[in-house]
């Protein structure tokens, strides 16, 4: 079981960093709403037109931000998790039952989900179909994103899965310490704080 499991160790090191690269970048898609939305604001207010590209536009980049970063999320352990009493158990007791839940309600879940709309995302090619909306998008970008954002979630849980089988077998340190010990809105905090210091010295 040992070697099986570090022989798999490549492979979640593999998804990790494709779950991290993926994260990276769609953050930016949030800068590219708020900057969407501006212009649709100015052009509103200053020449009186607008269309509704824009508003879906903004939709398709919350989508994304959304469904694509599940993946990175989870790498992240920013999941939100209600935990009542597992944290009473030892450590090896939480990674067997964070083991179920990933073979029983992620996967299945992951592959119910990506089953379901796969369909929906083939017939929305096929079809070119356009939003209802007058000036509205294509829509097959938007179904896409499903069950890409969800394969990368599954992804990332088989990488989840292979470091808790790697910490059971005395592998590697504990996989479900946060990467990111503060959030971001401290980390801005502390660097506002920090640049005014320095602006007083």
């Amino acid at each position: 079981m040992s070697a099986l499991i570090s022989a798999l160790m490549p492979l979640s090191r593999l998804i990790d960093r494709i779950s991290e690269f993926v994260g990276r970048w769609v953050s930016w898609l949030v800068l590219a709403a708020v900057l969407v939305s501006a212009v649709n604001a100015v052009v509103r207010k200053v020449f009186n037109t607008s269309s509704n590209a824009y508003l879906e536009i903004q939709w398709y980049f919350f989508a994304a931000m959304f469904l694509l970063a599940a993946g990175y999320t989870l790498l992240r352990q920013e999941h939100v998790k209600i935990d009542v009493i597992l944290h009473r158990f030892s450590k090896r007791t939480q990674i067997k039952v964070e083991i179920i839940g990933i073979v029983a309600f992620l996967f299945p879940v992951v592959i119910t989900v990506i089953d379901l709309v796969w369909p929906l995302v083939i017939k929305a090619i096929v079809s070119g179909e356009m939003s209802s909306n007058a000036g509205g998008l294509i829509r097959w970008p938007v179904y896409a994103m499903v069950p890409l954002g969800f394969g990368l979630l599954g992804m990332q849980g088989l990488s989840e899965l292979i470091k808790r089988f790697a910490f059971l077998q005395g592998l590697i340190d504990d996989p479900t310490k946060r990467h990111q010990q503060k959030t971001a809105e401290e980390e801005l905090a502390e660097a506002i704080r920090a640049q005014a210091e320095g602006a007083h010295k």
